[in-house]
């Protein structure tokens, strides 16, 4: 197949020209994928010179292939000649930051971010920044929103006259009258703003910053509040409460439920920009109004950020402010009528007790744990139970176990088997922190129960965590209590129950050491190897080969081996197999 003229150099942009054009999406996708092999073929001349151009006059494909094609030319600089020639890569990145998908000129505007870089600081002005102003200042709001991510790559390398030209391009996205473009304009004020000279911040950005902050849309105005803390980091304290605070003070009183919401996810970057003063004179106002917010989504976002907003509070009043301003509040939040926003609360409203210390947690705080231990809501009571340990520093759990055993009993019984699975999964932190005698009195049982579940993810879960249990309590306490209730359902009638034995002993076998292995479960696996279910038996050659390493030699050769040698002659392929397996991995063939 050569070119057209019948060179055979012309082979590989031949081949490419025939793979775009076809109907099949996934081969040009697959043609695309491998353009730095072609371009390795063709040498970095001719990649510049045939497929550069060919691909920029080519563009006009399926959004999948333009997107593939965009992530590969970021990584092509070494393939045209090095940074001497990376601006040959411009051309068709700009065709592809001004398409109409988005996370085209996303990607697009992503390999432009890299290969600037890449760029000498005269290359930088000669092309990258025209490429830059050609974007600003295009027909369509496609490429002006791709402009607005590229200011901030090329501004710290350009000379004073260029950067005071970026800078006006940038001021005139920020009043560009379609909303998409000062939504992307608003999304990298605060990344611009990094690398602009102060003074600049200061005259251009800040009322930039006012006027995206006060935009007639809502998706601009809640980009701006990422912006504050940017910009907030950059200014000292005097210009903070001429500047930004009436912007904040605003944006925490937004008519729209999103930008309000913006302000309690980004309430603890804002609290450690604006530093410890403005903080007690201002933010905690602003959070007490983001707490008691009409809209749910917005109080549940501040009520994550409880934990955070009192633990950054300035050492010497933060017990009083969180006493007075903030407790009443959370008080407030325990028995919301939102199932989200108490579920949030209850996920970081343990870490205040290692922050109030004893006596507050007993007397202000032990009575909020305790009545969410009794929510009718599953995760409320999980994420409690979840972040107990918090407590336990501070006031021993003992405090607690009275509520805590029936929310643990309703949670280990939930309908929803995800719900059990979770709290499966934290009972050997709550067993390593009730102690041994609390768990075998009031929890040992649920443990077993889980065992014959009719959930396989619950019976899975909890053989790990019997295993984990003995890895707590210890080989001793697992022979007195565990062992004997285990090998007892190797005579249940269920036969998914007699294999919940033999998953028992697998995970057992190695914490309880040989001797409890060799004495106690041993002959129950080999007995179970005359089971009339053949998954039983099969799962008995895969016990005998998962325990076989804890065993003796003797053990092995006198007791193992003539069981799994009838087991490989068993009528049932899968045993024979297994059982088969077994033998060669312990050398027993």
């Amino acid at each position: 197949m050569a070119g057209a003229d019948g060179d055979d150099s012309l082979y590989p942009i031949a081949v490419l020209i025939d793979e775009l054009r076809n109907e099949d999406v996934q081969l040009r996708l697959n043609s695309i994928k491998k353009l730095s092999t072609i371009a390795l073929a063709l040498g970095v001349e001719r990649t510049r010179t045939e497929l550069l151009p060919f691909l920029t006059d080519t563009i006009y494909d399926e959004d999948e292939v333009l997107l593939a094609l965009a992530e590969q030319l970021g990584s092509f600089t070494s393939l045209v000649g090095g940074s001497e020639f990376v601006h040959c890569l411009l051309p068709p990145l700009e065709s592809l930051a001004t398409v109409e998908e988005t996370v085209v000129r996303d990607k697009a505007v992503d390999s432009l971010r890299k290969i600037s870089n890449e760029h000498s600081p005269v290359d930088l002005e000669a092309h990258f920044v025209p490429l830059v102003k050609r974007l600003a200042s295009g027909d369509w709001f496609t490429s002006r929103t791709s402009a607005c991510g590229l200011f901030s790559v090329c501004y710290p390398r350009v000379s004073s006259t260029v950067k005071a030209e970026i800078r006006q391009h940038f001021r005139n996205l920020c009043s560009d009258d379609t909303p998409m473009v000062r939504r992307a304009a608003a999304s990298k004020l605060g990344e611009f703003a990094k690398v602009l000279e102060l003074e600049y911040v200061k005259n251009d950005l800040i009322p930039l910053f006012t006027n995206l902050a006060s935009d007639e849309q809502d998706s601009v105005r809640l980009l701006a509040v990422e912006a504050c803390v940017n910009i907030a980091e950059l200014l000292p304290e005097e210009d903070l409460e001429a500047h930004v605070l009436p912007t904040l003070r605003q944006a925490t009183e937004d008519k729209s439920w999103r930008v309000r919401y913006m302000v309690a996810d980004k309430f603890s970057e804002l609290q450690k920009a604006v530093g410890p003063e403005i903080t007690k004179n201002d933010l905690v106002p602003a959070f007490q109004n983001l707490l008691k917010d009409c809209e749910a989504e917005v109080r549940a976002a501040a009520a994550h950020k409880v934990k955070e907003f009192c633990e950054n509070l300035p050492d010497d009043g933060r017990e009083t402010i969180i006493m007075s301003h903030i407790l009443p509040y959370v008080k407030e939040l325990v028995s919301d009528t939102n199932q989200h926003v108490k579920s949030a609360l209850a996920s970081v409203i343990m870490g205040l007790s290692t922050i109030l210390g004893k006596d507050n947690t007993i007397e202000h705080l032990l009575p909020l744990f305790l009545a969410q231990l009794k929510d009718e809501c599953p995760e409320v009571r999980l994420n409690i139970i979840s972040n107990l340990d918090c407590v336990n520093e501070v006031i021993g759990i003992r405090q607690l176990s009275q509520s805590l055993l029936p929310a643990i009993v309703e949670l280990a019984e939930d309908t929803k088997w995800r719900v059990r699975l979770a709290i499966i999964e934290y009972m050997p932190l709550l067993a390593g922190q009730l102690g041994v005698e609390f768990f075998d009195e009031k929890l040992n049982s649920l443990c077993m129960a889980w065992l014959v579940d009719h959930v396989y993810a619950i019976r899975e879960a909890a053989t790990n965590n019997l295993m984990k249990l003995v890895e707590k309590f210890g080989a001793e306490w697992a022979q007195n209590t565990i062992v004997p209730k285990v090998l007892a359902m190797a005579n249940d009638p269920n036969y998914l129950h007699r294999m919940t034995t033999l998953f028992c002993v697998n995970a057992l076998s190695e914490a309880c050491g040989k001797e409890i292995t060799t004495k106690l479960m041993l002959p129950i696996v080999l007995k179970m190897a005359a089971d009339q279910v053949a998954n039983v038996r099969f799962n008995v050659a895969r016990s005998l080969q998962r325990i076989g390493p804890v065993l003796d030699d003797t053990t092995l050769q006198s007791d193992v081996k003539p069981i799994l040698l009838k087991l490989g002659q068993d009528e049932d392929m899968d045993v024979k197999y297994f059982a088969q397996e077994a033998m060669t991995v312990l050398a027993l063939a």
